[in-house]
């Protein structure tokens, strides 16, 4: 089985984009991210084609979350409780056998702006809901854009970025605190040595230049992580496809030795 997640940046403008990438690499279950788009407007028939049924969660213009899967779901997960005004940002579904959610964690904007401090709250709520819902011996998955560079490893930068936003120790220990619950990385636990970025600013040619940050994740349980065959940032979707533009994500994909039930 292949699940991957992907913050694809505006749904409306990538959706070719996006149904040549699921072409390419066939996921069986994909996270996605920054929708752009409402319920309403979500365009699921361009997925009926190539077999994925979706959950969405989303929301007009801005946000938005959903799941794409070749398997029967049911939906089980759908915003984060006490964090409404942060919008359409959880959304899971009870998944071949796994609880797989996807998530799109608030940006925090600037060290100074408001939005910091309700970032960090956020995860704190996460971090609380997260086990009233799901044992962490269950097999499970919450995959997403975290805007959070959990170590200087996962930064252009190195160690010269930390303290700045997405590198502070706030928002690192938010995000550890994910792994309290019996949460892994995906990613790094198959790639312990390996720099490799899942972002990069379209501007100033950060992405031939390698100026990025791993921001996109593959959380799991051990159930999960021990049926991990491997993990892979999808770097050559960070480029233009048939004249079409790339979201500034690249995929984040894993492979599991996994049979649906």
């Amino acid at each position: 089985m292949r699940i991957a997640t992907w913050n694809v940046n505006g749904l409306r403008a990538r959706l070719d984009y996006v149904r040549i990438w699921l072409e390419a690499r066939q996921p069986d279950i994909v996270g996605l991210q920054e929708l752009k788009v409402s319920e309403e407007e979500f365009p699921s028939s361009a997925f009926d084609d190539l077999g994925y049924e979706v959950v969405v969660y989303g929301q007009k213009a801005w946000n938005g979350v959903a799941i794409l899967t070749r398997h029967p779901a049911e939906p089980t997960l759908r915003g984060l409780p006490g964090q409404e005004e942060f919008g359409a940002r959880l959304v899971g579904a009870r998944i071949a056998g796994m609880t797989f959610a996807t998530v799109y964690c608030p940006n925090g904007k600037d060290l100074t702006h408001e939005d910091f401090p309700r970032k960090l709250a956020w995860f704190d709520d996460l971090a609380r809901f997260w086990p009233s819902r799901v044992g962490r011996d269950e097999a499970a998955v919450l995959c997403g854009d975290f805007n959070v560079v959990p170590a200087p490893i996962d930064s252009w930068r190195g160690e010269e970025g930390d303290g700045s936003l997405f590198h502070t120790g706030e928002e690192r220990s938010r995000f550890g605190a994910l792994f309290d619950l019996g949460l892994r990385d995906l990613f790094r636990e198959r790639n312990r040595d390996t720099r490799a970025f899942s972002w990069w600013d379209y501007r100033a040619g950060a992405f031939p230049r390698g100026q990025g940050l791993r921001i996109d994740f593959l959380l799991a349980t051990s159930p999960v992580l021990d049926r991990v065959a491997a993990v892979e940032v999808d770097r050559d979707f960070r480029k233009k496809k048939e004249g079409l533009t790339a979201s500034d994500h690249a995929p984040v994909i894993a492979d599991l030795d996994w049979d649906a039930p």
